[in-house]
């Protein structure tokens, strides 16, 4: 396995800056974002779409340092029924064409989720049985199959004419697939070029094992965030793992996103890496830093020094 790093966490750097921080840290790659919910700091589609000069400087800077890309992010909702879905299926269709001219061949986002009906302005997580009320199950079934699965099938054409070879989706809260058994719905209903971006914080704090995860998903694994989760002691307690307070509360809520080792101790992540390694990934493991309850520097620091320590190399 190698280390990189989505680069939104030094986005008050420059993207040199950037990259000669993540060298000195001894960081092999980049997970480089493209838009979507990303401001994408570090990255002008336009400018790198239209100039090949700009492209090859681009990429000399990163080689210079001795990195790689290890993807291109491009992190939406690409089945919001508004300008929002429409902005990010524009970005995601750019990204597919950007990475051809890059020559990478992993893109990470997020599935989507789409409005409950036509007449709906706004996305809707069915989480709750379909059992009651009997229209959330025709609701359901109207997002993946009328929404999701047409618009993947026309996706992953236009990736492969781009050279893309693996779609790597995070199982990410609010969106289709969050989960492994998601992900194949996804998968087995378009292509298996559609993967999961494993993201063992997410999975946690909604009540599942990474671990027993990766086992169950096998070759569908694309892509391994770095990322950790705290159940707050006491708080998750009373209130259970369900959480829709502004993750800037970090006192008061339930679960929050640190750096890695602060929520799932070093022998813990040794084991999720073995076992990840086991089921046959041995590609890129991304650091995704969103630890709010300490400094951007220290929570960078923390979990690549624990990364370092726990990765399956």
């Amino acid at each position: 396995m190698k280390l990189s790093f989505c680069t939104d966490s030094l986005g008050h750097l420059s993207f040199e800056d950037m990259l000669d921080t993540l060298q000195s840290m001894n960081v092999e790659g980049v997970e480089l974002t493209t838009g979507g919910w990303s401001s994408a700091p570090h990255l002008n589609m336009e400018e790198l779409l239209a100039s090949e000069d700009k492209r090859k400087q681009y990429l000399a800077a990163i080689e210079s340092r001795g990195l790689e890309i290890a993807a291109l992010n491009v992190s939406g909702n690409p089945l919001d029924p508004g300008t929002l879905g429409k902005h990010h299926r524009e970005v995601t269709h750019n990204t597919m064409i950007l990475a051809g001219l890059l020559g990478v061949k992993k893109i990470v986002m997020m599935s989507g989720l789409p409005a409950a009906s036509p007449n709906d302005e706004v996305p809707n997580w069915i989480t709750y049985t379909v059992s009651w009320p009997p229209i959330l199950k025709e609701r359901l079934d109207y997002q993946w199959n009328d929404v999701a699965i047409p618009y993947w099938k026309d996706l992953v054409v236009h990736a492969k004419n781009n050279g893309v070879e693996k779609i790597a989706l995070e199982n990410f809260s609010s969106m289709l697939v969050w989960n492994p058994e998601t992900l194949f719905r996804l998968r087995n209903a378009v292509d298996p070029m559609i993967g999961l971006n494993l993201d063992p914080s997410h999975l946690i704090w909604m009540g599942a094992d990474p671990i027993a995860a990766a086992r169950a998903l096998g070759p569908a694994i694309h892509h391994c965030h770095g990322k950790d989760v705290r159940l707050e002691r006491g708080l998750v307690d009373i209130n259970g793992l369900l959480e829709t307070k502004p993750v800037e509360d970090t006192a008061n809520r339930a679960w929050n996103y640190v750096a890695v080792g602060c929520g799932q101790d070093l022998q813990w992540w040794k084991e999720f890496f073995s076992v990840v390694r086991m089921s046959g990934y041995n590609d890129w493991v991304s650091l995704e830093m969103e630890d709010l309850t300490m400094s951007v520097e220290a929570g960078v620091k923390t979990s690549i020094d624990a990364l370092h320590a726990s990765l399956s190399r």
